[in-house]
Protein backbone atom coordinates (compact mmCIF):
# COMPACT_ATOMS: atom_id res chain seq x y z
CA UNK A 1 0.00 0.00 0.00
CA UNK A 2 1.31 3.27 -1.07
CA UNK A 3 2.12 6.07 1.96
CA UNK A 4 -0.25 9.38 1.11
CA UNK A 5 2.17 11.98 -0.05
CA UNK A 6 0.43 14.83 1.80
CA UNK A 7 -1.29 14.96 5.50
CA UNK A 8 -3.66 17.16 6.96
CA UNK A 9 -1.95 19.75 9.24
CA UNK A 10 -4.99 22.03 10.72
CA UNK A 11 -8.81 23.37 9.23
CA UNK A 12 -9.36 27.28 8.98
CA UNK A 13 -12.71 28.77 9.00
CA UNK A 14 -11.55 31.47 6.50
CA UNK A 15 -8.58 31.34 3.65
CA UNK A 16 -7.27 33.91 5.13
CA UNK A 17 -6.06 32.32 8.38
CA UNK A 18 -5.03 29.58 6.28
CA UNK A 19 -2.51 31.65 4.31
CA UNK A 20 -0.72 32.99 7.05
CA UNK A 21 0.16 29.81 8.53
CA UNK A 22 0.83 28.73 4.57
CA UNK A 23 3.39 31.63 4.64
CA UNK A 24 5.24 30.95 7.78
CA UNK A 25 5.64 26.93 6.98
CA UNK A 26 7.09 28.30 3.32
CA UNK A 27 9.24 30.73 4.83
CA UNK A 28 10.54 27.15 6.56
CA UNK A 29 11.30 25.43 3.47
CA UNK A 30 8.10 23.49 4.01
CA UNK A 31 5.84 22.44 0.88
CA UNK A 32 1.83 23.69 1.70
CA UNK A 33 -1.06 22.69 -0.01
CA UNK A 34 -4.07 24.53 0.61
CA UNK A 35 -7.67 22.87 -0.29
CA UNK A 36 -11.68 24.02 -0.30
CA UNK A 37 -9.93 28.00 -0.47
CA UNK A 38 -11.40 28.58 -3.66
CA UNK A 39 -14.83 27.27 -2.55
CA UNK A 40 -14.72 29.54 0.81
CA UNK A 41 -13.54 32.15 -1.14
CA UNK A 42 -16.20 32.41 -3.14
CA UNK A 43 -18.72 32.09 -0.44
CA UNK A 44 -17.40 32.36 3.53
CA UNK A 45 -21.15 30.49 4.37
CA UNK A 46 -19.45 27.59 2.78
CA UNK A 47 -17.30 26.86 5.51
CA UNK A 48 -18.47 24.79 7.73
CA UNK A 49 -20.15 23.00 5.00
CA UNK A 50 -16.71 21.56 3.29
CA UNK A 51 -15.28 21.50 6.67
CA UNK A 52 -13.01 24.52 6.58
CA UNK A 53 -9.97 25.71 4.21
CA UNK A 54 -7.33 22.63 4.97
CA UNK A 55 -3.50 22.65 5.20
CA UNK A 56 -1.59 20.06 4.06
CA UNK A 57 2.13 19.51 4.39
CA UNK A 58 4.08 16.39 3.07
CA UNK A 59 4.12 13.55 5.21
CA UNK A 60 7.46 13.70 5.94
CA UNK A 61 7.71 16.93 6.79
CA UNK A 62 4.91 16.78 9.29
CA UNK A 63 6.53 16.42 12.48
CA UNK A 64 8.73 19.52 11.65
CA UNK A 65 5.51 21.64 10.45
CA UNK A 66 4.26 20.85 14.01
CA UNK A 67 6.46 22.18 15.60
CA UNK A 68 6.86 25.42 13.71
CA UNK A 69 3.00 26.19 14.19
CA UNK A 70 3.70 25.15 17.98
CA UNK A 71 5.39 28.11 18.53
CA UNK A 72 2.72 30.46 16.94
CA UNK A 73 0.81 31.59 20.29
CA UNK A 74 -3.12 30.87 19.45
CA UNK A 75 -4.32 33.78 21.98
CA UNK A 76 -3.44 37.38 21.91
CA UNK A 77 -0.30 38.88 23.25
CA UNK A 78 0.35 42.26 24.24
CA UNK A 79 3.09 44.88 22.65
CA UNK A 80 5.65 42.87 24.60
CA UNK A 81 4.95 39.85 23.05
CA UNK A 82 4.00 38.71 26.32
CA UNK A 83 0.54 36.64 26.71
CA UNK A 84 -2.47 39.01 27.95
CA UNK A 85 -3.57 37.70 31.25
CA UNK A 86 -7.36 37.48 32.52
CA UNK A 87 -7.68 40.03 35.36
CA UNK A 88 -10.14 37.58 37.10
CA UNK A 89 -8.11 34.26 36.72
CA UNK A 90 -5.24 34.99 35.72
CA UNK A 91 -5.16 32.12 33.05
CA UNK A 92 -3.62 33.35 29.12
CA UNK A 93 -6.28 31.55 27.57
CA UNK A 94 -7.39 35.16 25.91
CA UNK A 95 -9.12 36.14 22.71
CA UNK A 96 -9.76 39.73 20.65
CA UNK A 97 -12.89 40.41 19.98
CA UNK A 98 -14.46 43.07 18.03
CA UNK A 99 -17.19 44.81 19.76
CA UNK A 100 -20.12 46.65 19.15
CA UNK A 101 -22.07 47.83 21.53
CA UNK A 102 -26.12 49.60 21.67
CA UNK A 103 -28.02 51.69 19.59
CA UNK A 104 -24.82 54.14 18.88
CA UNK A 105 -23.11 51.51 16.87
CA UNK A 106 -26.43 49.96 15.21
CA UNK A 107 -27.23 53.68 13.71
CA UNK A 108 -23.22 53.55 12.94
CA UNK A 109 -23.69 50.63 10.68
CA UNK A 110 -26.85 51.52 9.53
CA UNK A 111 -25.43 55.11 8.08
CA UNK A 112 -21.73 54.95 7.88
CA UNK A 113 -21.61 51.10 6.41
CA UNK A 114 -18.16 49.14 6.42
CA UNK A 115 -16.92 52.67 7.85
CA UNK A 116 -18.57 51.95 10.91
CA UNK A 117 -15.78 49.56 11.77
CA UNK A 118 -13.34 52.24 12.12
CA UNK A 119 -15.22 52.91 15.40
CA UNK A 120 -15.51 49.38 16.52
CA UNK A 121 -14.39 49.02 20.69
CA UNK A 122 -11.41 46.06 20.56
CA UNK A 123 -11.81 43.96 23.63
CA UNK A 124 -10.21 40.82 25.10
CA UNK A 125 -12.55 37.55 26.47
CA UNK A 126 -11.01 35.06 28.62
CA UNK A 127 -11.53 31.75 27.07
CA UNK A 128 -11.56 29.97 30.74
CA UNK A 129 -13.79 31.96 32.34
CA UNK A 130 -15.71 34.10 29.54
CA UNK A 131 -14.33 37.48 31.53
CA UNK A 132 -14.76 40.29 28.91
CA UNK A 133 -12.53 43.17 29.66
CA UNK A 134 -10.61 46.14 27.77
Amino acid sequence: MEEEKFKLLRRFQYSSEAIIYQGKLESNGIEVYLRDNNIVDSNPLYSNAVGGVKLFVQTEDFDKATEILGDISLYSVDDDNQPIKCPKCGAEQVEMETSIDGVKSFFRVVFLGAFALLFSKYKYQCQKCKTEFN
